[in-house]
């Protein structure tokens, strides 16, 4: 085994003092960090915040401390339907009363998974990965479409924020412990004999204590409801005794069937024109199963595009910390020269990236505007995003076409808007992906 010596030291002390400007960049970084001594100037003269093509928004939502972004931009696509057939200027769904459903819906596709797995060993790496992280704030579009069909969705008034809807943190570390605790609990009494049947029983009374402990911490949620609001025209509006799921098939009026996932995933073990699913991955678990076709990117910048042209917000997953100013609001690839300041760029492809843990999802958002030039190509797209709005231009975000091709991983649209090419992959066998692979990331960030 070859060791650090000393003579490495001082060979790199040498060569590093012989760089003139490596003392200037060190001073630079001490004292405003890496990024910042690194940032392109010219990344504001690239990023106008002016699109060619854009749609319909409302006013910019935030997700707080929690890691609800894939709820936020879902509702945040929905929204723009409702904002039409209410006549309203702006409209917000909570998400409050989605992340309820979530967590409880979690917690039993958990317990069952445990269930399933009492055979395994403990020291297995699925059951490893099953403990890893049950329930936290992720998610990925075709859970949460899950969840609009079993559950719809109310006005935010209706299921307003908590403290822990909005701080999530506490409320996971809990439920997490409780969660494995409950696991342990399962496998030791089929250890001792109990049947698959005695488990599913038990495992009931454990959802009590999920139950009890989400409407102490996010409120009861509820079976119907009255909403009341004035239009753009401030006539007064009210629908009354309408249940979430009439709400959402109403007010949306979505048909979820016909919205899929593409996604880009530019990594040998899988071929574009394949559908995908991640094994052990979702939430409600009578849901039909995440499922997304891969293909090359120009087909995810295709068919967002088509979609925004059409007047349709577009949700999408992406590698967000990736080259992003975030007090800006700018994602582009060229936003920091690290060549510069550091003597080297990272220099992975966006396959070796996947394949050596680099990049995955982490954010979910909105495309609501593209810039398209003179011969319609991308130049630059219109972000949402749920942060609030003190980052951007007010919280809108601007992606230059590069970043897009390097950092986004999928976009959830209409099968309209798809080429049919992508679309066979939809009558072919679905590929299981382990559940570690890379593509059953979950876009959590805060």
């Amino acid at each position: 085994m070859e060791k650090i010596t000393k003579e490495s030291l001082d060979q790199f002390k040498d060569k590093y003092n012989k760089e003139e400007t490596n003392r200037v960049i060190q001073n630079a970084i001490a004292k405003v960090g890496i990024n910042k001594s690194s940032i392109d100037n010219n990344l504001s003269r690239r990023h106008n915040f002016v699109f060619s093509n854009e749609t319909e928004k409302g006013e910019i939502t935030n997700q707080k401390s929690s890691g609800r972004c894939w709820m936020f931009a879902a509702l945040n696509t929905a929204r723009k339907d409702t904002m039409e057939k209410l006549n309203v200027k702006t409209f917000e769904f909570s998400q409050n009363y989605t992340l309820f459903w979530d967590k409880l819906e979690k917690s039993n596709y958990f317990l069952d998974n445990i269930i399933e797995t009492v055979e395994e060993s403990i020291n297995s790496r699925l059951v490893q990965h099953l403990l890893t992280d049950p329930v936290q704030d992720g998610g990925q579009w075709d859970m949460f479409s899950g969840i609009l069909k079993k559950y719809g969705a109310v006005p935010k008034s209706i299921m307003p924020e908590t403290y822990h809807s909005s701080n999530t943190n506490e409320l996971n570390q809990l439920l997490t412990a409780k969660l494995r605790d409950f696991a342990a609990k399962i496998r030791k009494l089929h250890e001792t004999g109990s049947t698959r049947e005695q488990l599913i029983e038990q495992k009931e009374t454990y959802l009590y204590f999920v139950y009890t402990l989400l409407v102490k911490s996010l409120g009861e949620v509820p079976e119907s409801f009255t909403y009341e609001y004035r239009d753009k025209n401030n006539n007064f509006h009210r629908i009354s005794d309408i249940t979430p799921r009439e709400f959402f098939e109403k007010y949306v009026a979505w048909d979820l069937e016909e919205r899929i996932s593409l996604i880009n995933a530019p990594t040998e073990d899988k071929p574009f024109g394949k559908a995908y699913t991640v094994k052990y991955l979702g939430t409600i678990k009578e849901a039909a199963p995440v499922k997304y076709v891969n293909a090359p990117i120009e087909a995810l910048k295709k068919a967002a595009i088509q979609s925004i042209k059409d007047g349709e917000p577009v949700w999408f997953g992406c590698d967000v910390g990736k080259m992003l100013d975030r007090e800006a609001g700018i994602m582009d690839d060229k936003a920091y020269d690290y060549e510069a300041t550091l003597g080297e760029s990272v220099e992975l492809t966006k396959a070796e990236r996947l394949d050596y843990g680099e990049s995955l999802l982490t954010h979910a958002m909105v495309f609501v505007g593209v810039d398209l030039d003179g011969e319609r190509n991308p130049i630059k797209w219109k972000v949402e995003n749920s942060w609030g709005d003190k980052s951007g231009d007010k919280g809108i975000y601007s992606m230059s076409d590069k970043w897009f091709e390097e950092y986004n991983y999928q976009v959830a649209v209409k099968k309209k808007y798809i080429d049919k090419e992508w679309l066979k992959a939809l009558e072919k066998p679905v590929v299981e992906l382990e559940p570690w692979d890379p593509m059953g990331a979950l876009a959590r960030l805060k």
